[in-house]
């Protein structure tokens, strides 16, 4: 059951705030120039192998400090918390974090993208964006840390790895058939970050109140 919810924490994950509005700007990075088919499954396969390794290491992590994460966890939800309404407050326009914000000038050397390459971008995403998809991640971990088993806890994170990155696998396969979905985000990309930047804040409040 613990390997059946976590996947689904992984597939809500990629409806996250933060991932959403910027899915079109993820999957014109795969795609590069040419917009080839192969090329972009090849480099978001890649991209999610590169975010896979980060999360497995955490799972592998959090369940050889099982009993330390649990005994902190409310410290720990108070710390996401604060970093996710930072990420909102940025997406609204109050703040300015100049790291978040460096993800606009992403298409630049698209065609430079290799399938290594995208393992790193993968890698970079799964470090930057953690607070942000952390009301899943973190329960995640919650869940691998009290497994007691370092093997059961990477597999756990790997199940959660492959439920974000199914669907970015997808949308890229499927990117031509998706355009008027893209166009209508970049068409609002403005009032999209708006409203997911308050479900963000409200989202980090709801961490930080949660019970142990």
């Amino acid at each position: 059951m613990d390997f059946f919810v976590i996947f689904i924490e992984g597939l809500a994950s990629f409806l996250s705030p933060c991932v959403l509005p910027m899915l079109p700007m993820y999957v014109s990075y795969f795609a590069g120039e040419d917009k080839n088919l192969k090329k972009v499954v090849i480099n978001s396969l890649g991209f999610v192998l590169g975010f896979t390794i980060i999360f497995v290491l955490l799972g592998i992590f959090a369940s050889t400090l099982g009993k330390l994460i649990t005994a902190n966890s409310g410290y720990i939800n108070i710390i996401l918390g604060i970093i996710i309404i930072l990420f909102g407050l940025n997406y609204i326009g109050i703040l300015n974090i100049k790291i978040l914000n460096k993800s606009k000038g992403i298409k630049k050397n698209t065609d430079k993208l290799s399938f290594f390459s995208a393992i790193l971008f993968g890698m970079i995403f799964s470090v930057c964006w953690t607070p942000c998809v952390g009301v899943f991640l973190s329960s995640a971990l919650m869940i691998s840390s009290t497994s007691g088993n370092i093997l059961k806890g990477g597999i756990m994170l790997f199940i959660f790895s492959i439920g974000l990155g199914i669907p970015f696998i997808l949308t890229s396969v499927f990117l031509e058939r998706l355009k008027n979905t893209f166009d209508f985000i970049k068409k609002h990309y403005d009032m999209i970050n708006k409203i997911a930047g308050i479900i963000l804040i409200f989202s980090g409040i709801r961490l930080m109140f949660m019970e142990k």
